[in-house]
């Protein structure tokens, strides 16, 4: 089953898939700021673009480019910085 999921008045969308492989979602990020907790653990790719990434506890920011991957824990927070549009696959366990 898909299901589309939208945040942060339209500036974050996604479409999210839930099968017999396990959850995910595909989605874009207008520039901005944002925010977001997990509730499982996440591995995020950036598909196309790129974004900047504040993890938690770390202090510096990092750059993620096109085809790399980080991973947040469960329950934690994570912020993401956008220039311009990007697009990314997350995938929970």
């Amino acid at each position: 089953m898909l299901k589309v999921n939208e945040y942060f008045e339209g500036k974050v969308k996604s479409i999210a898939v839930d099968n017999s492989t396990g959850k995910a979602t595909a989605g874009v990020i207008a520039p901005g700021e944002f925010e977001f907790g997990t509730s499982t653990v996440e591995y995020m790719t950036v598909t196309y673009g790129q974004m900047e990434v504040l993890l938690p506890n770390a202090s510096d920011w990092k750059l993620y480019n096109q085809n790399e991957t980080f991973k947040v824990e469960k329950g934690e927070a994570f912020k993401v910085k956008v220039a311009e549009p990007v697009s990314y696959i997350c995938r929970y366990e």
